[in-house]
């Protein structure tokens, strides 16, 4: 028979295990976050009107909104958030408050690195990986996903977030083009590598994005089966950091502009930072 010293030992040999995995994902993330903000190091550009010459006309509008003429060109931004997170479903959305941060660097990758309650971890994306990695207590692994589809979907999402929060990520060239689709209204499409991503920005009089629209490779249904469906969703109380206008409340979710719209993302901006060095 097994002595009781035996599951102590078992079971302090597991604990220490698993503290140590949860540190090994810290130590990854923290490698993800300084390669991020190394990856445009040193740029000097400065926003001129003549870069949007020639784009559709809500896109020139959207562009001259969201920078100011003489701003740096940050496509690296470090933005803190703080909201709610729906858990559930529609019926039952299950919300609960969260903290993260995020590190935005398109079309290379992102990381958000997120705290509610007794869970956090990260979502992130590097070229040619992604990942899901939350845990309980910093002890019980609660969520990871990685693989092919996860990417695509992940790249998604990175290129709608430039849309809120690095529009100088999306000038044109480089993967970059834009075209109408209405009066206040443009697409934007991005390719890097194998990956592509169109989201529909829409603005406002002024060219503030208040609304954005893509078809998101996705499984949030309840088939749990990877497809293409509509994530989107309203921006608004826009402020202005280091020269860029940016939303700083926004609300989105899957199957928006559906009876199916369940809004599980709603946050507001505290902060946005344009990081042009690696952290010393």
């Amino acid at each position: 028979m097994l002595s009781p010293g035996f599951f102590l030992t078992a079971l302090a040999v597991l604990l220490a295990t698993l503290a140590a995995w949860r540190q090994w994902d810290r130590r990854r993330e923290e490698a993800v976050w300084r390669r991020l903000i190394a990856l445009h190091a040193g740029t000097r550009q400065v926003f001129q009107a003549a870069m949007v010459d020639g784009l559709p006309e809500p896109a020139q509008r959207y562009f001259h909104y969201t920078i100011k003429v003489g701003t740096p060109l940050a496509p690296v931004v470090d933005v803190d958030m703080a909201g709610d997170i729906g858990l559930g479903a529609q019926e039952a959305p299950k919300y609960r408050p969260l903290q993260a941060r995020q590190i935005l660097a398109s079309p290379h990758g992102f990381l958000w690195s997120m705290t509610s309650g007794a869970i956090s971890g990260s979502d992130g994306a590097l070229p040619g990986k992604s990942w899901t990695r939350f845990w309980l207590w910093n002890l019980i692994p609660v969520a990871r996903a990685t693989g092919p589809d996860h990417l695509r979907s992940s790249f998604g999402r990175l290129v709608a977030d430039a849309v809120l929060w690095a529009p100088a990520s999306l000038l044109p060239g480089n993967g970059v083009s834009w075209e109408a689709l209405g009066e206040d209204c443009a697409r934007v499409t991005v390719r890097h590598g194998l990956l592509e991503q169109a989201v529909d920005v829409h603005v406002n009089a002024e060219g503030a994005p208040v609304r954005v629209l893509f078809q998101r490779w996705s499984d949030a249904n309840p088939q749990r089966h990877y497809q293409l469906q509509p994530f989107g969703g309203e921006l608004s109380e826009f402020r202005e950091f280091a020269g860029y206008r940016l939303p700083t409340c926004v609300i989105a979710g899957n199957h928006y502009g559906t009876a199916a719209y369940f809004p599980f993302f709603k946050v507001r901006v505290s902060a946005i930072r344009f990081p042009d060095a690696p952290p010393t």
